[in-house]
């Protein structure tokens, strides 16, 4: 369904597109609303072969995949402009990855409690003492009337990666010019 058109740059690379997904930080998750488009950047962790994100427990986001949840994950690292001595030929170097599926709101404590430490782990390593337990979750969800933090799974029913890999001396570097 969702191909890379240009399949120079098609990554199928497995451990490489794994890799990618453990360390980036940051996707942006496309929606629809009302038949416009929604996207929004979010924090993620790639965990058991899914995507997770979290976030309140209310707002448009979650108002939206409540409704509509067929979403677009886009996750994308710049590396630099590739230099060419035709100027219509300079480039950028990247990796990206777009996962395609619906996003689940996770509704087992156990489960969200595990993800939101990925998270932490991810973000701030080491920081809290204590790992988080399904208790918390609990507690802290239904003390918040609701609007307690949120966890979404993503479990990818399509994946498309693509790169354009260079070496550092293909890059343009202002300070040499």
């Amino acid at each position: 369904m969702h191909q890379v058109s240009y399949t120079k740059r098609n990554c199928t690379d497995q451990n490489k597109i794994e890799t990618f997904l453990l360390q980036e930080r940051v996707g942006v998750l496309g929606m629809v609303s009302d038949s416009l488009p929604y996207a929004v950047p979010v924090n993620y962790v790639w965990h058991n072969g899914s995507i997770y994100f979290h976030g309140m427990g209310s707002g448009k986001k979650v108002e939206i995949l409540s409704q509509s949840p067929p979403v677009c994950f886009t996750i994308y690292k710049e590396h630099g402009t590739v230099t060419d001595p035709v100027p219509c030929h300079a480039d950028t170097s990247y990796m990206s990855v777009m996962i395609f599926g619906k996003a689940e709101k996770v509704t087992d404590y156990e489960e969200a409690a595990a993800v939101l430490q990925e998270l932490l782990e991810k973000f701030m390593p080491e920081y809290y003492s204590h790992p988080l337990t399904s208790n918390l979750i609990e507690k802290y969800r239904s003390g918040m009337d609701g609007n307690g933090v949120a966890v979404y799974r993503l479990t990818p029913q399509e994946m498309t990666a693509k790169e354009n890999a260079v070496e550092a001396d293909q890059l343009f570097n202002q300070k040499e010019q």
